[in-house]
C-alpha cells in the first residue's frame, strides 16, 4: 500500500485563517489537528488540537495548575473569547516544525515511520509539479491528501488481518 493510495481529502486551513473558526473546524469534525497551508497553498505546519486549547488556556493557569480549581464556571465557559479577532499563524508554537510530508510512493512502513519518529497525527502527501509555470523548471508542491494516525492504523489492521476481539 502506498501514501498516494492511503491519502484522502482532509480539512486545511491557512496561517491567515480566523482561529476561532479553525477551532470549530477541529471541534465539529473532531479532528486530531488541521494542516496549516502557507499563502501559495503548500504545507507549512500542523496545527494540533491540543495546541489550539493550549491558547485557550490562560498562561498563569498553565504555569501554576492549581489555580484551575479557582476559576469559576462563569469565566471558564468563556476561555474561547481568547481565539476571537486572532489568525490559525498567532496559535502555531513558535517551535512549530514543518508538517511531516510523504512522497506519493512511499510505503505505508514509510509513512508509519515518519509519523512514530515526529509524533504526528498526520502526514502530508505531496508531489512536486514538475512542469512548473509555464512549463518551465520546478514548479509548485501540490497536495494529494493527508494521512492520520487513525485511518493508517485502520488500513494496516485491515491488511494484516487482525480480527476484531471485540
Amino acid at each position: 500500500m502506498l501514501a498516494r493510495d492511503l491519502a484522502v481529502a482532509y480539512e486545511t486551513v491557512n496561517v491567515d485563517s480566523d482561529a476561532l473558526a479553525a477551532a470549530r473546524l477541529m471541534a465539529e469534525h473532531r479532528l486530531p489537528g488541521l494542516l496549516v497551508l502557507d499563502e501559495r497553498g503548500e504545507p507549512k505546519a500542523i496545527l494540533p488540537a491540543s495546541q489550539m486549547v493550549k491558547v485557550l488556556v490562560p498562561t498563569y493557569v498553565i504555569e501554576d495548575p492549581t489555580l484551575a480549581a479557582v476559576v469559576d464556571e462563569k469565566h471558564a465557559d468563556r476561555l474561547c473569547e481568547a481565539l476571537a479577532g486572532r489568525r490559525v499563524g498567532d496559535c502555531l508554537s513558535s517551535r512549530t516544525e514543518p508538517p511531516p510530508i510523504a512522497d506519493p510512493d512511499d510505503t505505508a512502513l514509510e509513512v508509519a515511520a515518519l509519523m512514530a519518529r515526529v509524533r504526528s497525527p498526520l502526514v502530508a502527501v505531496t508531489e512536486k509539479d514538475t512542469a512548473g509555470p509555464g512549463g518551465r523548471g520546478q514548479g509548485r508542491t501540490r497536495l494529494l491528501g493527508v494521512i492520520t494516525a487513525s485511518h493508517l492504523l485502520h488500513e494496516l489492521l485491515g491488511v494484516a488481518g487482525v480480527p476484531d476481539t471485540a
